[in-house]
C-alpha cells in the first residue's frame, strides 16, 4: 500500500490559560506522570486504576489474560457491577444530588435525584426477574431518547442481563435483524416518541419486527410517552407501569464476572450483516469512568450535555454509565437542535447551566449555517470545556465553535474512537496545547501509532494505517456469534507479522505530525486514489467548508478512466443555492478554485453537486454509501428508512 497523503496544513496552536490550568484537577505534570506509569508498566497502571477507580465485589488477581488473543481478558476473575458502580456506590455521599436533567421535546423539565434513579432502577430491575429475564439473558431496548432508556440500561446491567440498544431511527427490518441476532427473550420500547415537533411512531416498527421474526420473544414492555392510542398484543405485551406495578424499589444487585457481558451494540451494517460488538463489563466501565474525568474534568459542580442518542455507543459511555460512575449530573434532551429554532441548543445550556457540551461536528456545521448572532443572545458563560465526536472536526468548524460558543476560553476536547474500542483513545486533556483539526494523542494506556499493512511504522507526516498495538480494558470481546469475523476484521495481522495478534487494525487512515498530535484522514475504505496520489477525504472536505459560502461538504470518489478515481463533492451552502445554470456553473469553478488554492490542484473535485442538506440519520451520521451510488449515477437500492430526510437524495441526483 502507498502511502496516503496529507495535503492540509494546519498550524495554529491553542494553549490553555493559567486561569483553566488552575481550575482542572488534573495537572500538567499529573498527566505526565499518567503517561510514565503506563509506560513502565502496561497491565499495573490498568489494573491499579480499576482497583481506585471502580467498587469490587470480588477483588481480581489477574490483570490482562492474553493467553487466547486476540480474545483478550481483563481483571477476569474479579467480580462487580456496573449498576451498582453507577449508582448504588454515590447513595451514602449524593443521594440528593441530580442524577438526570431531561429536556422534552416540548420544553418540560423532569429531574432524577440519585435517589430517586435508584429507586426507579430497583423497580424495574425488579419488573424484568418478574418477566423471567435473567442473568446473562439478551434484551432490547427499542426506545426515544428518554430517562427511561437509561433506566431500562441499568436496570439490565444490575441483574446481569445484557442488553442490546437499538437506535430508534432504525427501522423494522434493522430492528428485526438484531432481535433475531441476539436472540432476545425481550423487548422495551415506547408507544412513540417526540421529536421535533413530531410523534415518531416506535412500537409499530417492534409489532413490525416481530410479525417475521423474534420467536424466542416472549414479552414486549411498552412505555406510554404519548396519549396516542396504541396496539397491545395480548399475552405479549405489557404496558410499563402496570408491569412494574406493586414492584419493591429494592433490588440486590447481580455480581457478576468482570468478563461477562454488559451489552451488546450492533455497527450500521452498511457493507453487510450488522456486526454486534460485544463490551464487558470491568474493562468496559473502567475506560469509561477514567476517560470522563480525564477528558471531562467532571466534577460535583458540573452539569454535562452529551448529545449522543443511547443507541450509539457515546450515549452508553458519555450518557449511562460513564458521567454516572463518576457521580456526575447529565443533562438528557429528546429532541433536534433546530426546534422550535436553532437556538434550541443554546438556550438549553443557558437554562440548565450546561458547564460541559459534547457533541458532533455535524451539529456544528449546521447550526453554523445561522450565523453568530443567534448563540450570542444566550449566556453560555457557564460552559467550560466543550467536546466533538463521531468524526474529525474541520478546522473551520472548530475555530467557530471555540469563539463563538467557548467564548475564547473553552478548550475543545476533539476525540477519536469507536464502537469497538468503547471509550476515548486520541483526545487531549484539558490543558493540552489544542490544534484545531487534530484528535491530539494517544491516552495513558493506550499504544496507538501509524502503519503500513505490513506493520512497519511510519516517519512522521507519512499517512498510514491507525492501529493500536496493545489491548486495553474497554476494547471490544468479538463479534457475537462470530469469533472468525472478529479477527478477520479487527486483526488482520495476526497471521502475517509478529506481534499481529495484538495490533488492533482500526479501519482509519491517519498520521503523526512532527509533536506526535494525530490527524484523521478518513476511513480507509473512503481514501481516494487520484492519478495516482492517495488522498484522504477529511481534508478535501475541510477545504471546502472553509469557503465563505459553504456550511458543509461530503466528498467521494467515483470510478475515472483516465485518473483512477474521480472526486465527487456534495456541498451545502449557507447562501441559497443559485437557480440558473450560469451562476451554478460558476459557484462550482470558484469552489474548484478556491481547493486548489488552499491544498492544491490534484484535489479538486472533478463535479460538485447543491443541496439543502446532506443525507443523514437522524443521529447526524452521512449515509455516505448513498453518496458514493449517486456519485456514480446509479439508482439508490439500499435501506434508507434511517435517514431524517429522504428528499435530499432527489435533489443531488
Amino acid at each position: 500500500m502507498s502511502k496516503i497523503e496529507s495535503i492540509l496544513t494546519e498550524s495554529r496552536v491553542f494553549n490553555a490559560s493559567e486561569q483553566l490550568k488552575k481550575r482542572v484537577a488534573l495537572t500538567e505534570s499529573d498527566i505526565a506522570q499518567l503517561y510514565a506509569k503506563a509506560g513502565k508498566d502496561h497491565v499495573g497502571f490498568w489494573s491499579d486504576l480499576a482497583r481506585e477507580k471502580l467498587a469490587w465485589s470480588k477483588p481480581f488477581t489477574i490483570g490482562l489474560d492474553d493467553s487466547n488473543a486476540p480474545h483478550f481478558k481483563w481483571f477476569s476473575d474479579g467480580k462487580l457491577n456496573a449498576s451498582y458502580n453507577c449508582i448504588d456506590r454515590h447513595l451514602e455521599t449524593k443521594s440528593d444530588k441530580l442524577a438526570i436533567i431531561f429536556e422534552a421535546d416540548d420544553g418540560k423539565v423532569v429531574r432524577y435525584t440519585y435517589k430517586e434513579l435508584h429507586d426507579q432502577v430497583c423497580r424495574f430491575a425488579n419488573t424484568l426477574v418478574a418477566q423471567g429475564i435473567q442473568k446473562g439473558d439478551r434484551v432490547v431496548i427499542y426506545m426515544p431518547m428518554i430517562p427511561q432508556a437509561v433506566i431500562a440500561m441499568q436496570a439490565c446491567a444490575r441483574i446481569g442481563a445484557i442488553h442490546s440498544v437499538v437506535f430508534g431511527g432504525f427501522s423494522a427490518e434493522s430492528l428485526r435483524d438484531r432481535i433475531d441476532d441476539t436472540g432476545a427473550k425481550l423487548v422495551i420500547t415506547a408507544n412513540a416518541g417526540r421529536r421535533g415537533g413530531k410523534i415518531i411512531p416506535l412500537k409499530k416498527a417492534v409489532d413490525d419486527a416481530l410479525e417475521k421474526g423474534g420467536d424466542h420473544v416472549r414479552k414486549v414492555i411498552v412505555f406510554r410517552r404519548t396519549n396516542d392510542d396504541v396496539a397491545m398484543k395480548a399475552g405479549r405485551d405489557i404496558d410499563w407501569y402496570e408491569a412494574e406495578a406493586g414492584m419493591s424499589n429494592y433490588h440486590d444487585p447481580v455480581m457478576v464476572d468482570s468478563e461477562h457481558p454488559l451489552f451488546l451494540l450492533y455497527t450500521s451494517g452498511s457493507t453487510g450483516k450488522p456486526k454486534g460488538v460485544q463490551h464487558s463489563t470491568g474493562g468496559y466501565l473502567l475506560n469509561a469512568h477514567v476517560t470522563n474525568e480525564w477528558m471531562f474534568d467532571l466534577s460535583e459542580q458540573d452539569v454535562f450535555w452529551c448529545t449522543a442518542d443511547v443507541g450509539w455507543i457515546t450515549g452508553h459511555t458519555y450518557v449511562t454509565y460513564g458521567p454516572l460512575s463518576v457521580g456526575a449530573t447529565i443533562l438528557m434532551f429528546e429532541g433536534v437542535p433546530t426546534y422550535p429554532d436553532a437556538g434550541r441548543f443554546w438556550q438549553i445550556c443557558q437554562d440548565h447551566g450546561v458547564t460541559i457540551f459534547y457533541t458532533a461536528p455535524t451539529a456544528i456545521r449546521a447550526l453554523m449555517k445561522f450565523g453568530s448572532e443567534l448563540p450570542s443572545q444566550y449566556d453560555l458563560s457557564k460552559l467550560r470545556i466543550l467536546g466533538t465526536v463521531g468524526e474529525p472536526i474541520n478546522p473551520e468548524a472548530w475555530i467557530w465553535y471555540y469563539h463563538e460558543i467557548g467564548g475564547g476560553r473553552c478548550p475543545i476536547i476533539d476525540t477519536w474512537w469507536q464502537t469497538e474500542t468503547g471509550a476515548h483513545m486520541l483526545a487531549p486533556f484539558p490543558v493540552t496545547p489544542l490544534k484545531p483539526g487534530s484528535c491530539a494523542k494517544a491516552l495513558p494506556g493506550i499504544d496507538a501509532a501509524i502503519v503500513n499493512e505490513s506493520g512497519q511504522a511510519l516517519e512522521a507526516n507519512e499517512g498510514g494505517l491507525l492501529v493500536i498495538k496493545k489491548p486495553w480494558p474497554s476494547m471490544i470481546r468479538t463479534v457475537w456469534g462470530d469469533d472468525a469475523r472478529y479477527q478477520k476484521t479487527y486483526f488482520p495481522m495476526m497471521d502475517t507479522i509478529k506481534d499481529g495478534a495484538s495490533c488492533y487494525v482500526v479501519g482509519d487512515s491517519a498520521y503523526q505530525d512532527e509533536d506526535g498530535y494525530f490527524w484523521i484522514l478518513g476511513r480507509v475504505d473512503d481514501v481516494l486514489n487520484v492519478s495516482g496520489h492517495r488522498l484522504g477525504t477529511m481534508e478535501i472536505e475541510s477545504a471546502l467548508v472553509s469557503h465563505p459560502k459553504v456550511a458543509e461538504a461530503a466528498v467521494v470518489g467515483r470510478p475515472d478512466e483516465i485518473k483512477g478515481e474521480a472526486i465527487s463533492a456534495f456541498v451545502v451552502l449557507n447562501v441559497d443555492i443559485p437557480t440558473e445554470d450560469s451562476e451554478q456553473a460558476s459557484l462550482v469553478q470558484e469552489l474548484r478554485t478556491w481547493v486548489a488554492k488552499e491544498i492544491g490542484a490534484i484535489a479538486k473535485p472533478d463535479d460538485i453537486r447543491f443541496g439543502t442538506n446532506l443525507p443523514k440519520t437522524r443521529s447526524g451520521k452521512i449515509m455516505r454509501r448513498l453518496l458514493k451510488t449517486l456519485a456514480r449515477g446509479e439508482e439508490i437500492v439500499q435501506d434508507t428508512s434511517t435517514l431524517e430526510d429522504p428528499s435530499v437524495l432527489e435533489q443531488f441526483k
